[in-house]
Formats: structure tokens, C-alpha cells, sequence
């Protein structure tokens, strides 16, 4: 009989990492967060999250006066560990290589602290065999402990992958109600995680091995990737022909199967942009429609500037107010964000001068030093062209007067 799971420790206090920890904290578990980050933990001890997500700053600031969760820089003993660490890519295109220096690290920090009966788990997007990665780890630097690989079902340790799959924006609901995929390296480490899940996760949860959870997550993200670059190959090919690429998909959607999505400035977030690249790494020579797609899906903030620069081509120094710099509407997240890229490009470019406007934010990104954020209002009055990079709600609902005589490039088929 496996021990009863009362305290948890967290490592990775973000976008992930955060809210499950607050969950777990609100259904009575004591939670004990780990970042690297002084400011983080400071705002987290303080009540506050250190970004923007919505329903999250109540909650936090609820389990941390109930003394349920509070975050430290030290790694503390706990009956489970759950890993949330980025897990980036370096390298550029075809070149990219997952980065799970992240995870590494973590598991070394957990090894000092193990005991038997532990359970760790994997949250982070990772590629194949990130798990059993973890698991070779801590064997050898605890080898006074018994390990799946050598123990099976007898181990003293259980490891799991147990992959996120929530929308920023919607990360409490989602958190919560979405079904969840369990991998175990052997079955009882799934059956350990997937009591430590039940005690908030409504949604359906389904048991596997470690190694398909994995590729079941990357290849959640690589789907849509691929679908995302058909529309957007769609806007290329209109372009050439002339033709207006939203009322094409909408002709084409009327057929009952048939479902284009919406083509835009390119791909951004934590995920769809990056996690093919794992595939991708791990099976090159057959990820030939993933490989095409990611490199269809990163073209296009190039082609976005060159249709601007086309566009304007008449005037002597033009000044656009770019619109929008997150990944996607409404959130602050500007991870892999192609808005951003696409500024980026036209500042190198010197061809126009540039209106920044991204209403939730209030500084800029590095990749963009050198430039300012804007005000709304003020950038549609100054500007010779509105580049819509971001469909956010508050630029849908401008008075299309204000527009008036000005070049439109709208990216999003918003308006």
C-alpha cells in the first residue's frame, strides 16, 4: 500500500507550475513551491502572483494565508515531487535541439531530499524519454534507493510523466476539468500519480507509459502546428493569386468536413512553437510534415514585414502602429510571440518608424530595446499605417473613423 501523499513540493513557480501548486494548496495539501527566481517567491509569499492570469491572484493569495503553500529558493523533502521547469529549445529551424538543462537540474535538487516511497513527476513538455532521463539521474546519485529501471514494480521511487495541456487565459478552469494523460515508467508509478491527481482533476484521466505520454503531449502541439501552417500556406498562395485568403476559408469551411484555421502573423507560446522541434530531434528522417510546417509557421513574420514593406513602398518613411505584441489575444504572454518578431524585423529593417501598442503590458520585451510602447489612441492619430498583429478586444472595438485614410494590414482577419 502506497503512503498517503500530505505534502507536495513544486519546482517551477510559472505559468504552470504556479496554479498547480495553488490547486493542490486549495484542496488541503500542504505545497511547497521551489524557484530560482527572489522576486517570484517574494510576490508569491506576499499573495501575489508574479504574472497576469485570471481567477489566480485570489487563490493565491488564499492558500498563502492559510499557510497551505509558500515558495522558497531550497529544496525541502515532500511525499511528491512535481517538476515544472521550462524546457526551451536552442538553435534555430531545422538546427533546434530540446534544452532539458532545466529538468536536469531539478532532478539533482531533489536527489539530497529523496525517501522512499517518493513519487516524482514530470509536468514539463519534454521530449521523448525525459522521464527515464530523470530516473537514470537520481539512481546514480542515490544509489542507496531502488529505481523502476532495476526494481520494476518494487522500487522505492515512482517517476510519471504527466504532461500540461491548458490554455493561458483559462489555466484554473482547464487545470481542473481537462482530461489528463499519465504516463508511469512502470504501471504502478502511473496508478501513484494518478491518486495524487484525483484529488483536484475532474476531467478523465487515462494511464500509459512514460515514453507516450510524452509524445502524446508533443504531438497535441505539433497537430495543430501543422494545421496552423496550412493556413497559413493557404495566405501565402492567395497573395500570389489575388485572392482574399478569409473569405476563401470561409467557402471552404461550409463543406461539413472540412475545418481551415486562421492563417496570422506566425506561431507563438510556450508550446505550439517549440515542442515539434522535439519530435523532430528525436526521429528526423520521418518527421518530414512536422519539419515543413514549423518552417512554414516561422516564415511568416518574414513575409508579414515584406508584404508592409510592399504596402508602403510609396511613401518616403511611413510611421505604423503596430498592434499587439503577445502570442495570442488577450493574455501578456509574449513567449515565442511572432508580433514580436515581426517588430523586430521592422525596426532592422529602418524603412518606417514604429507605434508600439500592447495594452498589457507596461515595458518591452529585450528583443525590442531601443523602442517604446505606445498609447492606443495617440498611435492611431500619429500613424500612417495600422499593422494588426494581435486581435485583442480592445483594438476590435475602435471607431473605424479613426482608420479612415490610413493603410490597413490586418494579419488577423479581424477587421
Amino acid at each position: 500500500m502506497s503512503e498517503p501523499i500530505t505534502r507536495i513540493a513544486v519546482i517551477g513557480l510559472g505559468y504552470i507550475g504556479l496554479p498547480t501548486a495553488a490547486v493542490f494548496a486549495s484542496n488541503g495539501i500542504d505545497v511547497v513551491g521551489i524557484d530560482v527566481n527572489d522576486a517570484a517567491i517574494a510576490s508569491i509569499n506576499a499573495g501575489r502572483p508574479h504574472f497576469g492570469e485570471p481567477n489566480l491572484d485570489a487563490l493565491v493569495r488564499r492558500v498563502v494565508e492559510s499557510g497551505k503553500l509558500r515558495a522558497t529558493a531550497t529544496m525541502e523533502p515532500a511525499d511528491a515531487f512535481i517538476i515544472a521547469v521550462p524546457t526551451p529549445i536552442t538553435g534555430h529551424g531545422i538546427a533546434s535541439q530540446p534544452d532539458i538543462s532545466y529538468v536536469e537540474a531539478a532532478a539533482r535538487a531533489i536527489a539530497p531530499v529523496l525517501a522512499r516511497g517518493n513519487l516524482v513527476i514530470l509536468e514539463s513538455t519534454s521530449p521523448v524519454g525525459t522521464t527515464e532521463r530523470i530516473a537514470d539521474i537520481l539512481a546514480e546519485l542515490r544509489p542507496d534507493l531502488s529505481f523502476p529501471a532495476t526494481a520494476g514494480e518494487l522500487a522505492d521511487i515512482q517517476l510519471a510523466h504527466c504532461p500540461e495541456r491548458v490554455l493561458p487565459g483559462r489555466i484554473l478552469e482547464e487545470v481542473v476539468n481537462n482530461a489528463r494523460v499519465i504516463g508511469g515508467i512502470t504501471r504502478k508509478c502511473a496508478q501513484r500519480a494518478l491518486l495524487l491527481y484525483k484529488i483536484f482533476v475532474r476531467g478523465e484521466c487515462r494511464l500509459t507509459s512514460a515514453r507516450t505520454a510524452e509524445l502524446a503531449k508533443l504531438s497535441e502541439n505539433a497537430y495543430r502546428d501543422v494545421n496552423i501552417a496550412f493556413a497559413n500556406e493557404l495566405a501565402n498562395i492567395c497573395d500570389v493569386l489575388d485572392i482574399n485568403v478569409w473569405d476563401l476559408i470561409r467557402m471552404a469551411n461550409l463543406h461539413p468536413r472540412v475545418n481551415i484555421l486562421q492563417p496570422g502573423p506566425g506561431v507563438g507560446g510556450h508550446c505550439i512553437a517549440v515542442d515539434p522541434w522535439f519530435i523532430v530531434a528525436r526521429a528526423p528522417d520521418e518527421a518530414k510534415l512536422i519539419t515543413t510546417a514549423r518552417l512554414i509557421n516561422d516564415a511568416r513574420p518574414a513575409q508579414i514585414v515584406g508584404k508592409v514593406a510592399e504596402k508602403t513602398g510609396h511613401l518616403a518613411r511611413p510611421t505604423i502602429a503596430c498592434l499587439g505584441l503577445s502570442y495570442k489575444r488577450d493574455v501578456d504572454d509574449l513567449r515565442e510571440s511572432p508580433a514580436v518578431e515581426v517588430v523586430r524585423l521592422l525596426a532592422e529593417a529602418h524603412f518606417a518608424d514604429l507605434l508600439i501598442v500592447e495594452p498589457h503590458i507596461t515595458h518591452l520585451p529585450a528583443a525590442l530595446s531601443g523602442l517604446t510602447l505606445a498609447d492606443f489612441d495617440q498611435a492611431l492619430a500619429k500613424s500612417d499605417v495600422v499593422l494588426l498583429l494581435v486581435d485583442h478586444m480592445s483594438f476590435l472595438r475602435v471607431d473605424r473613423a479613426k482608420l479612415s485614410g490610413k493603410i490597413i494590414i490586418d494579419t488577423r482577419g479581424a477587421w
